[in-house]
């Protein structure tokens, strides 16, 4: 507001930055009542109710004040401000408009209108208003961040790196710059920058909790997990309730299997899912949980807040009617990973006189063997690592994919404000997620009968496609070399019995750690052969079993090694004790696959039936228990009866080759008989619905829709 004289406007002035705006609205009311057209009086009293957060009443105020006194850019920038408030976004530019029209060398006016466009989405035009408003006043803080900002929104992060220096050579402890720039060297995969502006930043501002937690974030990215503890603790500290920080502390304890806390941290993040309160983490229930309806519930609640549907959908409605399907696969995964190693075959073996392939990459990194084996094997490779979620979005738009296929759902690199903006009629959740998306603008997930059981169906928010034998793609390519390697060479013993636990260390549950501690103690002489992830996980596991009272000599760690030896040395182990409720995918497959039968736990949710699903596909359902109590026996029985033993492994040998599990093929006739399913269901006009694939027998595929 501009400055006045008027004593008793100056008392209500005083009373606003005060923060009293009950008495500032009295004080402005005694003036309106001597002259009802007082614009000062009339302004600071929008004003006022306003920051009471009554917009309609402001607004009744604002319509008032510009008939008294409609050239003032002030007024109609504030006014402008109030209408965004109230989400009439048109009426609020139409407002900004008249602002700049009045004063079109203010570059304060300019920058409001600015985060008005950008309120309605509008963030070309944002960028030209912002760059308005620098050509007037270059050395305008405030400008220069909500530029960068802009910058960094848009995907443009090279820019919007360049627009922060420019804002923090102005206000060098700016805080909030300093966390953003940090966020966007994240971005650009400069992870030893981010790490000190982060630092900078905590100097500049020491209890700003969001730098905390970014700290810690990118710790854990980048494996220093003792100094991410330490960051995020820090962050709990500050702030005891923040649901943010809780999450993604469950989520380090998990993968270090540090539990000292755990338990509590869980109950934290189910708590906060149950109040729908804000859960950035929907993947720390996975390994926490196995109830689809809070999964559910965590899923919807994380979309809704982080990638909710477009305004306005890419997609209206259109039928394309290709030749061929077009299909377009979304990962950040194509390379040397669980995801990529599982789907190369199926991309390889895809009918091309059907189906048009369609990479849409954002993985990160060089590229290595794996992903030159991926972009070989689709007829386009589209790297979209540089192009912002709406601008990929309508690339594949323009491209008019017919059916969009995310192998990434939540987890690391995931990109789901792709698919937010219903670039394809059909969109699919597959594979790289197990579980619910919760996103109502994700029309399916592929499963089959045994992963989504009929009474679980209400856990999912996607109508559910069902294969007939297995969800799991797998690659019929895989090396199965000779393990080169003797036990003795990697720590293992030559005769005593092993027990093989190669998950991710981050799916390791207390409650199941117990029941392997308890196998040991009962198989006189064995071992757990376990990955050895991080120095820290190996030290807590070491820890965990010595509390147990078995000798942490007793685990063995395994390094990540290439693919081709991690498959081989499968081959030196005796049984392979899954997780729970998280199974193995992968992992599992890949044991199967070199011979080793893995002994399974199923539970109610995706990610727990996962391996009773590929034991199921191979024909061996005997390894599939229900509770742990049946695991333990079971996987006793298998340790301590040789011929047992022998007889499952010779059973696996045979249904290794005759049992779909391994028949890439075939999978890639069920899935492309699902995908025609989708297909066909749109051009015919019908909404998504459950669909069921029958098994394909010799060469013809029967189908039939629920």
């Amino acid at each position: 507001m501009r400055s006045v004289s008027s004593p008793d406007i100056e008392k209500a002035v005083t009373l606003f930055r005060a923060g009293d705006m009950v008495a500032a609205a009295r004080a402005c009311k005694a003036v309106l009542h001597r002259n009802g057209r007082d614009v000062l009086a009339l302004h600071l009293l929008a004003l006022t109710v306003m920051q009471q957060r009554d917009f309609a009443r402001a607004e009744r105020i604002f319509a008032k004040l510009i008939q008294v006194e409609p050239n003032s850019a002030e007024i109609w920038t504030n006014r402008g401000s109030n209408l965004i408030a109230m989400n009439m976004f048109e009426p609020a530019r139409e407002a900004f408009d008249r602002a700049v029209a009045i004063a079109p060398n203010s570059a304060e006016t300019w920058d409001n209108r600015g985060r008005a466009l950008i309120a309605m989405n509008m963030l070309d035009l944002a960028l030209e208003a912002f760059d308005r408003a620098i050509a007037i006043k270059p050395a305008f803080p405030k400008v220069l961040y909500n530029r960068a900002k802009l910058l960094s929104d848009m995907g443009r992060f090279e820019e919007a790196l360049a627009a922060y220096d420019k804002c923090l050579e102005l206000t060098p402890r700016l805080a909030d710059a300093l966390n953003n720039r940090a966020n966007v060297l994240v971005k650009l995969e400069r992870n030893e920058e981010a790490i000190a502006s982060y630092n900078k930043c905590i100097t500049a501002a020491p209890t700003f909790v969001t730098a905390w937690k970014n700290l810690g974030i990118l710790l854990v990215k980048v494996k220093q997990h003792e100094r991410a503890a330490k960051a995020l603790g820090r962050a709990l500290e500050l702030d005891p309730q923040n649901e943010d920080v809780i999450c993604y502390l469950a989520s380090m304890r998990q993968h270090l299997c540090d539990w000292h806390d755990l338990s509590a941290l869980i109950s934290k993040v189910s708590d906060c899912v149950r109040k729908g309160r804000r859960v950035l983490a929907p993947f720390v229930l996975i390994a926490a949980t196995d109830s689809p309806p809070i999964q559910l519930q965590c899923a919807r609640d994380y979309v809704a807040r982080e990638y909710p549907p477009a305004a306005r959908a890419l997609w209206q409605g259109e039928r394309y009617a290709h030749e061929r399907i077009r299909i377009a696969y979304l990962s950040g995964d194509f390379r040397s990973h669980a995801v990529a190693f599982l789907t190369a075959g199926l991309f390889e073996s895809h009918d091309r006189t059907k189906f048009e392939t369609i990479a849409i990459s954002f993985t990160p990194g060089k590229s290595d063997e794996m992903q030159d084996r991926i972009r070989n094997a689709f007829e386009k490779f589209i790297d979209v690592r540089d192009m912002s979620d709406r601008d990929t979005a309508n690339l594949m738009r323009e491209l008019e994919v017919d059916i969009a296929v995310d192998l990434m759902g939540f987890t690391e690199h995931g990109r789901l404000g792709i698919l937010a903006f219903r670039p394809a009629p059909i969109q699919v959740n597959y594979l790289g997620y197990p579980a619910t998306m919760g996103a109502g603008y994700i029309d399916y997930v592929i499963a089959d009968p045994y992963l989504v059981p009929t009474h679980q169906r209400p856990g999912y928010s996607e109508n559910i496609a069902y294969l007939p034998d297995t969800f799991q793609a797998n690659d019929a390519k895989r090396p199965l070399a000779a393990c080169t390697l003797n036990r003795a060479q990697i720590g293992l013993p030559e005769r005593n019995f092993v027990f093989c636990a190669l998950n991710n260390t981050g799916k390791i549950t207390p409650v199941v750690f117990d029941v392997w501690m308890r196998l040991l103690r009962r198989v006189e002489s064995s071992v757990l052969w376990i990955l050895a992830d991080t120095a820290a996980s190996e030290r807590n596991l070491r820890r965990e079993a010595q509390v147990r009272g078995i000798s942490p000599d007793r685990l063995v760690f395994a390094p990540r090694v290439e693919y081709r030896d991690y498959l081989a040395r499968y081959r030196l182990a005796d049984l392979f004790l899954d997780t729970f409720p998280f199974n193995g995918g992968t992992t599992a497959s890949d044991a199967l696959w070199a011979g080793l039968p893995v002994v399974t736990c199923s539970g109610e949710t995706f990610a727990s039936r996962m391996a009773g699903s590929l034991l199921n596909a191979i024909g061996l359902p005997e390894l599939i228990t229900n509770t742990l109590a049946d695991y333990e026996s079971l996987a006793q029985k298998l340790a301590t009866d040789p011929g047992m033993l022998a007889d499952i492994k010779a059973k696996l040998s045979t249904n290794r080759a005759i049992h779909p599990l391994f028949d890439t093929n075939l999978f890639r006739r069920h899935i492309e008989s699902a995908f025609m399913m989708m297909y066909e269901r749109h051009l015919r006009g019908e909404p998504p619905a459950d669909i069921s694939v029958r098994r394909v027998e010799r060469d013809e595929n029967v189908l039939r829709s629920n």
